[in-house]
C-alpha cells in the first residue's frame, strides 16, 4: 500500500487538509476496499464525517465523501470487490495487440457465449462498443436509425457522425422505450440518390431501466430483415434485463446481428464492454478499434475484472431489481413525489417533484451522506452492488425529511 508523504512533499494537499481529525482516523479505511470500509463504518458514522467534510470543503468531489458515501448516481460507481481485485492481480497476461493475452480471450469467449454470439471484443465502454459497430456495419454516407433518447443517438458525442460519417435518423421512444415500428418503416429511405442509405436499426434494451418487450423484439427483427437492416442491440444493461424477465443473455442477444454488453454498470467492473457479433464482423471491428486507438497490451488485468463480473455477477442483479422495488416503495410514501410506474422495473426508480423542490435536493442529501443527480425531473436513482438496505432505508429516510421538515 502507497504511503501518503508528508505535507510539504505532496503539492495537492493543504498542510491545514491533512491535520483534520478524519484523515488519521480514517485514511487507511479509505485506502482498504469499500466492502471492508462499509463493514468497519456504520452509516451514521458516515454519514457524520461527511458532514464534518461538506462544512470544511463545501463539496462533494473530495475522494473520502465519494469513497463513503451511499450514491444513487449510477450503477457505473461500484467499486471491484476483493474477489474482484483478487482475479485481477492473478490474472495471467500477455500482449493483446499481438493476440496473446489470454485473459481476455477468455472473456471475449464466454460474453459471446452467454449473449448467443460467435465471437467478441474487449473495448473500454459501451460508446466505444456502440461506435465499432456504427464502424463496422455501415459504410460512410449511409445511415443508422436508433431512438431519439438513445444513448447511442444522444449521448455520445455524435460519433456516428463525426467519425464513423454515418447519419442518424432518430426515432421517437415510446414510453417503454419501444419504437413505432411503422414509424420506423417509414424512416427508411426509398433507393434514390438523394438519400442516405439506410443500412442499420439500433435498439436499446433496458431503456431507462425498462426491459423491452419480447414480442417487440421479435417484430423489430422481422422489420430489419425485410428491410435487409442490419440489427445491433447496445445492451449496456441487457444482463438486468434477462434477469428480470426470467431468460437467458442469449435469448435476447441472439436475435441481434451484434450487441454490445456493460461490464462496468450493474456488473460491478471497473471498466469495459464487450462488443459481440459474428467472428467476420468481430475480425472487422477489430480494425477498427485499432484505427480509434483501442489496442491495448497486457490487458488481461482489466479483462479478469469483466470475466470475474460475469461468473460471478449476473444472478445477484436480481437483489439490485428488489433494492429499486423496495425503494419505489418507500418513496411512494411521500406525498409531495411521483414515482414512475413500471411492471418491470429493473435497478432504476424515477421520482418526480415540483421544480422549486428541485433545487437544493441534491446538497441536503449529499450533506447526509448520500449522493444523487437532481438537475431535472424526473430524478434518478440507481441500486447496484454496493447498496444494501441501511442505505435504501438512510435515503428513504432523508427523502422525508427533506419535504417533512420544510428543508
Amino acid at each position: 500500500m502507497p504511503k501518503v508523504p508528508p505535507p510539504n512533499d505532496h503539492p495537492s494537499i493543504n498542510p491545514g487538509f491533512l491535520e483534520r481529525t478524519w484523515f488519521t482516523q480514517f485514511h487507511r479505511l479509505w485506502q482498504n476496499d469499500r466492502g471492508q470500509r462499509h463493514a468497519a463504518v456504520p452509516v451514521n458514522a458516515r454519514v457524520s464525517v461527511t458532514l464534518s467534510l461538506n462544512a470544511n470543503l463545501g463539496k462533494s468531489h473530495d475522494p473520502f465523501i465519494m469513497s463513503t458515501a451511499i450514491d444513487f448516481r449510477s450503477d457505473t460507481v461500484t467499486r471491484p470487490s476483493p474477489g474482484m481485485r483478487q482475479a485481477m492481480a492473478d490474472a495471467p497476461v500477455g500482449d493483446d495487440v499481438f493476440g496473446d493475452d489470454p485473459t481476455v480471450h477468455r472473456l471475449q469467449a464466454k460474453a459471446a457465449q452467454l449473449l448467443g454470439q460467435e465471437a467478441g471484443l474487449f473495448v473500454t465502454s459501451g460508446t466505444q462498443g456502440n461506435l465499432l459497430a456504427i464502424l463496422t456495419h455501415c459504410q460512410r454516407g449511409e445511415e443508422y436509425i436508433a431512438g431519439s433518447k438513445a444513448h447511442a443517438y444522444l449521448e455520445e458525442a455524435g460519433g456516428g457522425a463525426v467519425l464513423a460519417s454515418v447519419q442518424p435518423q432518430p426515432v421517437e421512444n415510446q414510453a417503454d422505450g419501444t419504437l413505432d415500428l411503422a414509424s420506423v418503416r417509414a424512416a427508411i429511405k426509398p433507393d434514390d440518390f438523394h438519400f442516405a442509405i439506410t443500412r442499420l436499426f439500433c435498439l436499446e434494451n433496458t431503456f431507462f431501466g425498462t426491459p423491452l418487450p419480447m414480442d417487440y423484439l421479435c417484430d423489430a427483427k422481422d422489420l430489419a430483415s425485410e428491410h435487409q437492416l442490419r440489427f445491433h442491440l447496445d445492451g449496456a444493461r441487457i444482463f438486468n434485463a434477462a434477469v428480470r424477465c426470467g431468460i437467458a443473455p442469449s435469448t435476447i442477444g441472439g436475435m441481434f446481428d451484434s450487441v454490445s454488453a456493460c461490464l462496468s454498470k450493474g456488473l460491478g467492473a471497473p471498466i469495459g464492454s464487450v462488443l459481440t457479433g459474428s467472428r467476420d464482423f468481430i475480425r472487422r471491428a477489430r480494425r477498427w478499434r485499432k484505427m480509434l486507438g483501442g489496442g491495448t497490451r497486457q490487458v488481461g488485468i482489466l479483462a479478469a475484472a469483466g470475466l470475474y463480473a460475469l461468473e460471478h455477477n449476473i444472478e445477484r442483479l436480481e437483489e439490485d431489481h428488489e433494492h429499486a422495488m423496495l425503494l419505489a416503495d418507500g418513496l411512494a410514501e411521500i406525498e409531495e413525489l411521483e414515482i414512475q410506474k413500471t411492471a418491470q422495473r429493473t435497478n432504476m426508480v424515477f421520482a418526480s417533484m415540483s421544480e422549486h423542490r428541485l433545487e437544493g435536493l441534491a446538497r441536503f442529501m449529499q450533506e447526509r451522506g448520500i449522493l444523487i443527480t437532481a438537475d431535472e425531473n424526473p430524478v434518478r436513482l440507481v441500486t447496484h452492488l454496493d447498496i444494501d438496505q441501511a442505505g435504501l432505508n438512510a435515503a428513504v429516510d432523508a427523502f422525508k425529511d427533506y419535504f417533512h421538515k420544510g428543508a
